[in-house]
């Protein structure tokens, strides 16, 4: 049994390993909880495979996330354009919802193209 992935390019690094991307984000999320330490989100990530495409859009706002709640600038790797996805992606699909999607969605998830 592998340790829980400690920073967000960990995590990265076994999604493309065929980890489940959702579960090393959830542990990474829980460690931050638990720890909150400024390295977990500083180290670049490596860009996911296309399979991942939102994957890299969600590694980027929950590293602006973690630097917010430490008061902290967001990292520049977070604003390349790799991390922001082509097309809108809702978690809904109906189409009635998009609206209030696109209305409350927080802006690090908007700028990402994350509903």
């Amino acid at each position: 049994m592998t340790p829980q992935p400690c920073t967000i390019a960990e995590v990265s690094q076994r999604a493309q390993e065929g980890e489940s991307f959702e579960y090393e984000l959830a542990d990474v999320l829980h460690e931050f909880a638990f720890r909150g330490e400024i390295t977990m989100h500083t180290a670049r990530p490596a860009i996911l495979p296309d399979r991942l495409e939102k994957g890299d859009a969600y590694l980027s706002v929950i590293a602006v996330s973690f630097a917010a709640k430490q008061g902290q600038l967001a990292p520049k790797w977070t604003r390349h354009p790799d991390r922001i996805l082509r097309e809108p992606w809702f978690a809904n699909p109906g189409r009635h919802i998009r609206a209030v999607l696109l209305v409350e969605s927080p802006d690090a998830f908007r700028e990402r193209n994350l509903f």
